[in-house]
């Protein structure tokens, strides 16, 4: 899997979630996790999640790192898979570079959150497939600013945006590339 940080910061509205994208945008061809920073503003036309549509749920901040992950396997299960690996990876390491971070963050499904009172939600994150990939957008806040929801940042936690965004691409690569690997040395069973 190939990783690419875009060094120009610019907004996620929904429409960056498709086939395709990090090879238009950035010449990464084939299964890629990219980053970048920006603000995020997602319109109901370009909402993927049901249940956030159904209930006219903003979703939106003003500075998040964002990452879209496009595997080449379209199978919505296989898509949400994907999701909730990059979400522990993003705990993991949310949690080894902000140590006061540790023991209290929680992973629920794709989301995670500083247990409290009340809970504040660092990520958003939505699965889907196209024709041809399952694609994945996931975003963590950076500033708690413009957030409809209460919310905690990587500024809270003290942890340099592109530096995270960077272990995150390292290590979610790997993970699919040792994944892949495991996957092409088994023989079927009959």
């Amino acid at each position: 899997m190939k990783s690419h940080w875009f060094e120009k910061s610019f907004a996620y509205d929904g429409s960056q979630l498709r086939s395709l994208f990090g090879y238009m945008q950035a010449g990464v061809l084939g299964d890629s996790i990219v980053a970048w920073r920006g603000a995020c503003d997602v319109g109901f036309d370009k909402m993927v999640d049901g249940e956030d549509l159904r209930a006219k749920e903003k979703i939106c901040g003003s500075d998040m790192v964002h990452f879209i992950v496009e595997k080449f396997q379209p199978h919505l299960s296989f898509s949400v898979a994907l999701q909730r690996l990059l979400a522990t990876i993003v705990k993991d390491v949310v949690e080894e570079s902000a140590p006061n971070a540790r023991d209290k963050l929680l992973r629920i499904g794709d989301d995670i959150y500083l247990d409290g009172s009340p809970r504040k939600k660092l990520s958003i994150s939505i699965a889907t497939v196209s024709p041809v990939s399952a694609l994945v957008h996931f975003a963590v806040n950076v500033s708690n600013t413009g957030t409809p929801v209460p919310t905690c940042c990587l500024e809270d936690l003290k942890i340099a945006p592109e530096a995270f965004a960077r272990n995150v691409m390292t290590r979610y690569s790997a993970e699919i590339d040792s994944l892949d690997q495991a996957s092409q040395k088994v023989f079927w069973v009959r």
